[in-house]
């Protein structure tokens, strides 16, 4: 570490103390933002483990929607988002206005709601899902017609994992179809023994030629295989860091160095100090969305605990 980042370090620690707060860092942020969380993870579940904690306020460390999940979740914390420009093309490509004309259109379906969205949209939708419970919640619906937002690509994925067709919205991760499959001929060629897991963001071409698919979530455990000695990882550059900091001795390869979220680079350790230092910028949902939001992550947090029953029986 650079005598610069350890003094910066030295300060956010000191005033994470005294504002009581806890660090979130996705696992797509900046290494060393990442080596000063206090919990690294996926987008809902840093929100889970910052509403386990008694903390007063949440340094979130990743794109708006996320830092609104954890508002969601935690309405008795403050919110802080070092940068409010960090926020996530993919959820902007749907608004809770163009949703609810879609709704219109098709009054029957279920609006099943990928977690990378805005609060407004999760509040006009039915139920939300992960990208690794997606699978689980769609098989625990009984719908006929179901509207999957808005990752077109990950509805695709879903859509072949559960025979279910779907009303699929037409948004996707820029940074995840920037990895081709022509990029993962090559890295199978050049890495025979490596196991390729990509991220179900990817397009279907991309997918159809990997060993495994998962959330980054997913990614971390599989890294943890006694038998996975090389692994070629398909999704955003960052996670490349946690997973060798967690696996000495294995091999990481970016399927593309071109697949980097900018907006997830946007924080800093100055911009956590700042925010930890002014106590902005905040991020509060209001309480009506909140509440219509929080029922749908609650319905998909119960399909999850019925499908765990039923598994355990």
């Amino acid at each position: 570490m650079e005598n610069k980042d350890a003094g910066l370090v030295e300060k956010i620690w000191a005033l994470k103390k005294k504002r009581n707060a806890v660090i979130l860092v996705h696992n797509y942020q900046l290494a060393e933002v990442q080596d000063i969380a206090d919990f690294v993870g996926d987008s809902l579940e840093l929100s889970q483990n910052a509403a386990r904690t008694s903390a007063d306020v949440i340094v979130f460390c990743g794109v708006h929607f996320m830092a609104e999940t954890a508002s969601i979740l935690c309405p008795d914390k403050v919110v802080l988002l070092p940068d409010m420009n960090a926020g996530c093309p993919m959820a902007n490509m749907i608004t809770a206005e163009r949703l609810r004309a879609k709704k219109k259109e098709h009054p029957q379906a279920v609006v099943v709601c990928y977690i990378n969205s805005s609060a407004e949209v999760k509040a006009e939708s039915d139920i939300c899902c992960t990208s690794a419970n997606a699978v689980e919640v769609v098989e625990s619906l009984g719908a006929r017609e179901i509207l999957f937002i808005p990752d077109q690509y990950l509805g695709h994925y879903v859509s072949a994992r559960t025979g279910r067709k779907m009303i699929l919205w037409p948004g996707f991760c820029p940074t995840h179809v920037r990895i081709r499959p022509e990029r993962i001929k090559e890295l199978r060629r050049e890495y025979p023994q490596a196991k390729v897991v990509v991220h179900p963001e990817c397009t279907p071409e991309v997918i159809a030629l990997a060993d495994e698919v998962a959330s980054t979530s997913g990614m971390c455990r599989y890294a943890r295989r006694d038998e996975v000695k090389e692994m070629v990882v398909g999704t955003e550059t960052g996670l490349i860091h946690r997973l060798r900091k967690e696996n000495p001795g294995k091999r990481f390869i970016p399927v593309s160095e071109q697949a980097i979220c900018p907006n997830m680079k946007l924080i800093t350790l100055e911009k956590v100090l700042w925010s930890l230092q002014e106590m902005s910028p905040e991020v509060k949902v209001p309480e009506e969305t909140r509440l219509k939001a929080i029922a749908a992550v609650d319905r998909m947090l119960e399909a999850k605990s019925k499908i765990k029953d039923q598994k355990s029986k």
